[in-house]
């Protein structure tokens, strides 16, 4: 006598349904989306309307305004009000690592370099010669400089350089990589450094910098850089565009 199971013949059937059905109409909306972002739209050019992208998919103005909020949460657009919503500037991701500005752009393909740079000699004060651990006396050379990626400002950069391991002031060789003229003149080379990142927003003055709204989003990185002798090199405060710049880290669980 032949036998047949007909729950489990039931539950394949219902198994291979749930495996064939196709994607819920808002995972075909965000694709759409992800698809225009990543070839059809440059930065700031708008989005498909509210309304034509629900039509286009079926589906309630309110599903399309939810994957869009998601969208603006990730970085990936932005609204004006009255206008629309648009593509964002791609965002450049750091992973953690000692490197320089400079370095950090042309590993991504991207081109460096400085605006409104400035260099003079002041006294460390208190915080900045605690960092280097020297006196708030001693004299440190202070470089402010705007770091651009493909002539588009990211970064306000201040870095503090101990005046008796740099003599002399620095020139239109600031507009390059500060590590690669410090190694290079100075035999000065980061071997480590310690590093800490704020969540922040930009006043007026550093928003106008760097061609940002006053008061968007950025990140503070504070480092302080020591070669491999032990001594203070350098210290960095950096502010970094919120809506163009993100930190990537790669972590580890340790087995139990």
């Amino acid at each position: 006598m032949e036998y047949t199971n007909f729950g489990l013949d039931s539950w394949a059937m219902k198994t291979a349904m749930k495996t064939e059905r196709p994607p819920a109409k808002s995972d075909q909306l965000r694709q759409r989306l992800v698809d225009l972002l990543a070839g059809d739209l440059a930065p700031h050019e708008r989005l498909p309307t509210e309304r034509s992208l629900a039509e286009e998919f079926a589906v309630s103005r309110l599903t399309v305004r939810r994957v869009l909020d998601q969208f603006e949460r990730e970085g990936r657009v932005y609204r004006v009000q009255g206008s629309g919503t648009f593509a964002s500037e791609p965002r450049i991701h750091k992973s953690v690592e000692l490197t320089s500005f400079s370095e950090d752009m042309r590993s991504r393909g991207l081109r460096p370099g400085s605006l409104e740079v400035s260099c003079e000699r002041i006294p460390a004060g208190a915080d900045i010669g605690y960092a280097l651990r020297i006196s708030p006396s001693s004299q440190v050379l202070h470089i402010r400089r705007v770091r651009t990626a493909d002539d588009e400002p990211m970064c306000l950069e201040h870095c503090y350089l101990p005046g008796d391991l740099v003599p002399d002031d620095l020139g239109p060789e600031l507009h390059g990589s500060l590590y690669e003229v410090l190694s290079a003149r100075y035999g000065l080379t980061p071997h480590r450094a310690e590093q800490t990142i704020k969540a922040t927003v930009l006043d007026p003055d550093d928003a106008r910098a760097l061609g940002a709204p006053p008061f968007s989003p950025a990140f503070l990185v504070q480092r302080t850089g020591f070669d491999a002798r032990g001594r203070a090199i350098e210290r960095a405060d950096s502010l970094y565009r919120g809506d163009r710049y993100s930190y990537q880290l790669t972590i580890y669980r340790d087995p139990q």
